[in-house]
């Protein structure tokens, strides 16, 4: 696979100015994209050098500390679109998203792929963050959503229903365009590997159901336990 030479890496950060050019011409707080991306960057770098390590010593205390932390941190991210109520919210977050994520990915790495170690580094990892991160985004969705709706004055029931497809389309989008309009990261990335399209086209199911369900079951975890702490401080 090609190497990308860091003098070319730096193109492609001409085409992210000029959306954060748009967003400060049309007063739209560029600060937080450029927060972002720097932040993305600088998280990437330090992520390189850790999983540069972690794979080479290839122990599960480091794999279980890893992922302890991913979970952690996807939960506290997923309620930026609610962030006057984080505090509140982020033990629901964090249950909803160890509890249905974990599950899946154990499923993944243990019944589908047959990781050996259990705990293989290179395996492990890489698909946490892909679940882990389909279902930060889908509480991120759901909650932003069901919290606006029913300050509109909607019941329960229709709060619910129009956050739960809210939250489902952006998987449902791709769903409908993978290999007709793209190809999806892991999918990509093999091909550039090597591999064969057919074997990645295999992976990429995979992932794509992984994902699917990680949207669905977390935000439905998520408004089940919000419904029950409701419930309770009655």
């Amino acid at each position: 696979m090609q190497t990308i030479e860091l003098s070319r890496l730096t193109w492609v950060i001409v085409p992210a100015l000029l959306v954060v050019v748009i967003q400060w011409q049309w007063s739209l707080r560029p600060g937080t994209s450029l927060n972002a991306l720097a932040r993305m960057v600088i998280q990437l770098i330090l992520i390189g050098y850790v999983l540069n390590y972690i794979f080479a010593a290839e122990h599960s205390w480091y794999v279980l500390a890893t992922l302890s932390i991913m979970l952690i941190a996807a939960s506290w991210i997923a309620l930026r679109s609610v962030a006057e109520q984080r505090l509140q919210l982020y033990p629901i977050a964090l249950i909803s998203t160890v509890s249905v994520n974990t599950l899946i990915l154990l499923l993944i790495t243990q019944f589908v792929l047959n990781s050996d170690p259990w705990f293989a580094p290179s395996v492990v990892i890489p698909l946490a963050g892909m679940v882990f991160a389909a279902g930060m985004n889908a509480i991120s969705l759901f909650a932003e959503r069901y919290f606006a709706e029913l300050n509109r004055g909607e019941p329960i029931a229709t709060a619910r229903n129009i956050a739960f497809q809210a939250t489902m389309i952006p998987i449902t989008n791709s769903l409908f365009a993978v290999g007709l309009v793209s190809l999806p990261g892991m999918m990509t990335g093999q091909i550039l590997s090597g591999v064969s399209p057919l074997i990645a086209v295999r992976y990429q199911i995979m992932v794509m159901l992984m994902l699917f369900a990680s949207s669905g079951l977390t935000a439905a975890m998520f408004y089940k336990l919000l419904q029950k702490r409701n419930k309770n401080q009655k």
